[in-house]
């Protein structure tokens, strides 16, 4: 169903608004994606930019618009260039939007990097570069495709991709086309085709080095299970940054605790248990290796109630060992913006489905542009929810998103207790005090310190 007029001038409006903020021209000059003839390359990036925003497809949308004075081979032409550097337009993009961001959020409050991967899916093709067959985690089996290795930071409200890769496979065997020989060995499409082929960790620390290399920076990096192994919590460690991960209980890796090693499972069985219904069923200390300097690496792993199957349990390591068990939970939970990413992303935004072109810079250059629509949609919905992003008077008279409204729910529970008490038979104050005093003090100590601020 096509948009209404209204709505059109809405979105297109929106668009221009984005664009002018965060400079958008400037940042694709920057990135050396510039014109080699004719059309201004902010034009063909705008129409691509809209396109999804318009419900039509790109042959559709140049008949009925007249093409704004380009065609369809324009608009390839540019996608396909090996020369753009796309991963640093969109680094410099979402450091500006962080940076915006960042005016907006306390600095106790734990902001994250999220890392993840999902399946850039390519059933139907045969002749795409570099094709492979990946295993997809949700349907358990190899499909054509690639793996989207994701990097992205949350403050627990807005999620902002910061930069991606399109693996292929590291074996040989599992790769259905090979890379194209005509492609000049000294552009960054050359570059970002080799690196589809290597391993995903060492992916992984090349975007984090490359997005602390923008002044990006978190306290903690998230990921789940997949990638939950000490060589790699300990690799992390060296660029800086705790690490609160899923762990996965595997045969293969062993913990250390009262001088024995024992893997997950034997971990567990050896600890007490919190009694009942308890949603945090245990807690310990371990080591996972050592340092640079041959010191032991202790971190705290938490063991909860899985939920979905109350009689099993789950695992979560924390670099941190300062965090409390609900802290850990807490932080680790923010790992979900990624996987709403991800839903958007290919649902609404159409990742994978809107270009089918066959090249692999062509995909790289598409999936850049759909992270950017995100980041554009995220800043939207920031501008809607805090109020303090309209300007200098409401930054400073409006409390910081969520985390200030829970502790208010929580003094809004204290009133309604001490009025339920002036109600009853409880008319002596000092009991009254004594008793809402007790009740503070059983809270969690991450919520007492907010009451106490």
């Amino acid at each position: 169903m096509v948009r209404e007029p209204e709505d059109q001038d809405q979105l297109q409006s929106m668009v221009f608004a984005f664009f002018k903020e965060y400079r958008i021209a400037r940042l694709l000059k920057q990135s050396n994606i510039t014109k080699q003839a004719g059309v201004a390359v902010l034009d063909v990036f705008r129409a691509v930019f809209s396109l999804v925003f318009t419900q039509r497809s790109l042959n559709r949308w140049l008949k009925q618009s007249g093409g704004e004075g380009f065609g369809k081979d324009t608009v390839y032409r540019f996608l396909n260039s090996p020369r753009n550097n796309w991963r640093r337009f969109l680094l410099l993009l979402s450091a500006a939007v962080i940076q915006r961001i960042s005016r907006l959020i306390s600095d106790d409050r734990a902001d994250v990097l999220i890392v993840d991967d999902s399946l850039f899916s390519r059933s139907r093709s045969k002749k795409v570069e570099l094709l492979a067959r990946v295993y997809d985690h949700v349907s358990h089996k190899f499909v054509r495709g690639f793996r989207m290795l994701t990097l992205g930071w949350s403050d627990g409200n807005s999620f902002v991709p910061l930069t991606f890769s399109l693996l292929s496979s590291e074996n040989e065997r599992n790769r259905l086309r090979g890379v194209e020989g005509s492609i000049d060995k000294r552009t960054c499409g050359y570059k970002r085709r080799k690196e589809s082929m290597q391993k995903a960790t060492d992916i992984l620390f090349e975007l984090l080095t490359q997005a602390q290399g923008m002044d990006i920076t978190a306290k903690y990096l998230l990921f789940d299970s997949w990638f939950a192994h000490p060589a790699t919590i300990l690799r992390a460690l060296k660029h800086s940054i705790h690490v609160v991960c899923m762990l996965k209980a595997t045969p293969k890796v062993h913990y250390e605790y009262e001088g024995r090693r024992m893997t997950l499972k034997e971990l567990y069985s050896a600890l007490k248990k919190r009694r009942g219904r308890a949603k945090i069923l245990a807690s310990v200390m371990v080591t996972i290796g050592q340092d640079a300097k041959g010191n032991p690496v202790l971190v705290k792993i938490v063991f909860v109630r899985d939920r979905n199957r109350s009689s099993q349990w789950l695992a979560l390591l924390s670099t941190d060992t300062n965090l409390s068990d609900d802290e850990v939970i807490r932080i680790y939970g923010k790992r979900w913006d990624i996987e709403c990413f991800f839903k958007v992303s290919k649902s609404h935004l159409r990742l994978a489905k809107e270009l089918q072109g066959r090249t692999y810079d062509q995909m790289f250059a598409h999936t850049t542009i759909v992270f950017a629509r995100y980041i554009m949609l995220a800043t939207a919905a920031r501008n809607d929810q805090d109020l303090r992003t309209i300007g200098a008077l409401f930054f400073d008279c409006c409390d910081e998103l969520d985390d200030i409204r829970f502790v208010d729910d929580i003094r809004l529970l204290i009133n309604l207790l001490i009025s339920i008490m002036e109600a009853t038979d409880v008319q002596n104050d000092t009991v009254i005090d004594m008793i809402v005093e007790q009740f503070i003090s059983h809270l969690p100590n991450a919520i007492k310190e907010k009451l106490a601020a």
